[in-house]
């Protein structure tokens, strides 16, 4: 069995947790898996450097500074596992073989570190690579790093790449709970959730795996989450089941879009939390919200867009940094929603370049971390819902 393990900061945390790591990994050759180690920063190592760092550094600088937590704990667990008779080498950006290459945008570059990928995964069974997470290497040899999270994107990215049957993320945590064990009693552990599932949880606050971890896990790829002290890397803990997939709805009813202007109203606090309460504290449900530096629009239900109207134009008269409200209806949204959309240079072209093609107008386009949110006119719906189906 071929297995990508990832430590994070708390399993790496201090000397007797590196010793419990490395007799986990040890135990694992030993029954004759091939193992490859991604390390975080041992405990909060990241975070009190980037707190230590009050002086102006640029990217550069400052990639090379919080490198040191990793650097470091690929050191440790290397010589740990030399110290239990484990032949392991470890890798960070600069060694001859390191995987993890960025573009010239700070992207990964998929075909380059899917080749040094496969290279090392060659040397699997033999060796155990010891490689620090969180850390990219760029075209020109630096230092870069792949966001928060960053350890988890790198065990599952080369858990992909090295073509492994299971990602075991080893942290704090028993897996997934089904709530927090330190708020509600009779908290227990989930034994599977779905990718889907866990990134809307991880989005909202869960710090279980990063959504950008998964989206690198494909439905074959075993992903699962276990706890340092649980000793095993091939047992226990949440599994967590298939694969992102991208979801094309469009809102059954017509919208209406009501526009506030004013005069740099961003810079305004207030602003935004007077308008929005007044339409809650009026039971109208805001369906969506995009600001500019000088206009907030809602989008609220078109059979309620005249009381909404009325609501927002006696906020306009309150207050003298605002100027008007005008309201556009019917209008359809049309949802793209799918784990791969953070990792996609290009995406939103890609979505509106057909809806051009087509002649559709785009009244607006709100984006998150996993979902684009597509305005039309109301008569352009089902063809906007036709092609953004053809696409994903």
């Amino acid at each position: 069995m071929r297995v990508v393990a990832k430590f994070g900061g708390t399993s790496l945390g201090s000397g007797d947790r590196i010793n419990r790591a490395a007799d986990s990994i040890a135990a694992a050759v030993a029954d004759g898996h091939e193992i490859a180690v991604v390390a975080s920063a041992m405990g909060s190592t990241t975070d009190d450097l980037l707190e230590e760092i009050t002086f102006e550094a640029d990217d550069a600088d400052r990639a090379q500074i919080v490198s040191m937590g990793e650097r470091t704990s690929v050191r440790m667990l290397k010589a740990a596992l030399s110290a239990r008779g484990v032949d392991a080498a470890f890798y960070e950006p600069g060694s001859e073989g390191w995987p993890v290459i960025t573009d010239e945008f700070g992207e990964v570059d998929v075909e380059e570190t899917r080749r040094r990928a496969a290279a090392l995964s060659a040397e699997l069974g033999d060796t155990v690579p010891v490689i620090t997470g969180f850390l990219a290497e760029g075209p020109d040899g630096s230092v870069t790093t792949l966001g928060r999270g960053g350890s988890d994107t790198t065990a599952v990215m080369l858990g992909n790449y090295m073509d492994a049957d299971e990602v075991v993320i080893v942290t704090d945590v028993e897996g997934v709970m089904t709530g927090d064990p330190r708020v509600v009693e009779g908290a227990r552990n989930v034994g599977e959730i779905s990718v889907d599932e866990l990134r809307n949880l991880s989005f909202r606050g869960a710090e279980v795996v990063a959504p950008s971890a998964l989206s690198y896990k494909h439905g074959q790829l075993g992903v699962r989450v276990v706890h340092y002290q649980h000793g095993d890397l091939l047992a226990g803990g949440t599994n967590i089941e298939g694969q992102f997939q991208s979801l094309v709805d469009m809102r059954e009813e017509p919208l209406a879009c009501l526009t506030v202007a004013g005069r740099a109203i961003r810079n305004k606090p207030g602003v935004f939390q007077s308008l929005s309460a007044a339409l809650g504290e009026s039971d109208i449900n805001i369906d969506a919200v995009a600001s500019g530096l000088d206009s907030v629009t809602f989008y609220v239900d078109e059979e309620a867009s005249e009381r909404a109207e009325n609501i927002l134009h006696r906020e306009v008269i309150a207050r003298n940094e605002l100027s008007s409200v005008t309201v556009d209806a019917p209008l359809a949204v049309v949802r793209v929603t799918g784990g791969e959309l953070p990792n996609q240079p290009g995406v939103i072209q890609g979505i509106v370049g057909p809806l051009a093609d087509a002649r559709i107008n785009v009244h607006d386009l709100i984006t998150s971390a996993t979902s684009v949110a597509i305005f039309v006119d109301w008569d352009d719906r089902e063809e906007t819902l036709e092609i953004t189906q053809d696409l994903f």
